[in-house]
């Protein structure tokens, strides 16, 4: 599936211009970004898309060379399940929660 990528937002629109899949993480701080939202329609569910919204996030993040929180319940347990990326996540941010 290809996104399009603008600042803290990460998308899919299909042929007749309807979001069908999106994550977005605001910044928080100069340093610190909240993933604060994933969306995949109805017709794209268990496909794995968010789990590719999701790393489109981490690489756009990691190029920004920012760190991040995650609010939105499928990027904590998005995370829980991918310790890979636990680097990402902003650890001053978490112990003071």
């Amino acid at each position: 599936m290809e996104f399009t990528k603008e600042a803290n937002r990460i998308f899919a629109k299909d042929a007749d211009g309807k979001l069908i899949a999106e994550v977005t993480f605001p910044d928080r701080s100069a340093t610190t970004v909240d993933i604060d939202h994933t969306f995949v329609d109805d017709s794209l569910r268990g496909q794995g898309v968010a789990g590719q919204l999701m790393l489109a996030a981490v690489d756009a993040i990691r190029a920004q060379s920012k760190k991040a929180i995650a609010t939105c319940p499928y990027a904590v347990g998005w995370f829980q399940k991918n310790p890979e990326f636990s680097d990402l996540l902003d650890s001053e941010i978490s112990r003071n929660k």
